[in-house]
């Protein structure tokens, strides 16, 4: 299997001078095509510093990530950006909606920023309705998040990361925001995206949410602790 992700001595460092905090201090980690893989730790472990460098939502202050056998880490944020819009899909715990917004025009928004290709709006509209429908919500295109309860919201933001169709889809802490009920069942559905060979990489701070993952690695003092197989499924 290729490797969708690995970093060598990744290092993040914050401050300046004498106030220096090593959010990262040399995480090594390999994560495979088709892995469903958990990122844990306790509070400023790194484990968010890490996932937004994953997410090429930042850049190391040293070490490399390649990212689909490409070096992203000294990228600018403008080709940064090109390379989250065409590769990453992804799903916050606060699900990150725009209000007054139909769920369709919601899981357009990442074809429209896809400067590579361009799409007429029934070509975008088709494709996000797929989506929805791949996530069961086919029939609430048309209602605003408002109208939606938190799962069916989640729903829609896991349409909206899986429209431009991702080598990664990066989530963070997605049933964070929700009953233990409808998380099981976003869980479900990430299970199912997995079984038709999507990348999964889930930072969660629940045990019992990571060990449904096929494997967890764990961060203390932004290096890694543990990196376990779960055996999930």
């Amino acid at each position: 299997m290729q490797a969708i992700i690995q970093t060598h001595n990744l290092r993040k460092v914050y401050g300046m001078g004498d106030i220096q905090v090593n959010a990262l201090d040399g995480v090594d980690i390999s994560i495979s095509e088709g892995e469903f893989v958990a990122i844990m730790g306790p509070s400023g472990s790194g484990k968010s510093t890490l996932m937004n460098i994953l997410g090429c939502l930042d850049r190391p202050t040293d070490g490399q990530y390649l990212l689909a056998g490409e070096d992203v880490s000294g990228l600018d944020k403008v080709h940064l950006a090109a390379i989250r819009n065409r590769r990453l899909g992804f799903v916050f715990q606060s699900f990150n909606l725009l209000p007054r917004t139909s769920a369709l025009r919601n899981v357009m928004l990442p074809l429209v920023y896809k400067r590579s290709e361009k799409f007429t709006t029934r070509e975008r509209e088709e494709k996000a309705l797929a989506a929805l429908e791949a996530v069961g919500l086919a029939e609430r295109a048309e209602h605003e998040p408002n109208e939606l309860s938190g799962g069916q919201r989640q729903r829609v933001a896991i349409a909206r990361a899986l429209v431009n169709d991702p080598v990664l889809i990066m989530a963070d802490e997605p049933t964070g925001n929700l009953d233990s009920k409808t998380g099981d069942e976003i869980m479900a559905l990430l299970h199912e995206l997995h079984g038709r060979g999507r990348t999964i990489v889930m930072v969660t701070h629940e045990q019992y949410i990571a060990d449904q993952t096929e494997r967890t690695i764990t961060l203390v003092d932004g290096r890694v602790a543990q990196d376990d197989k779960n055996g999930g499924h």
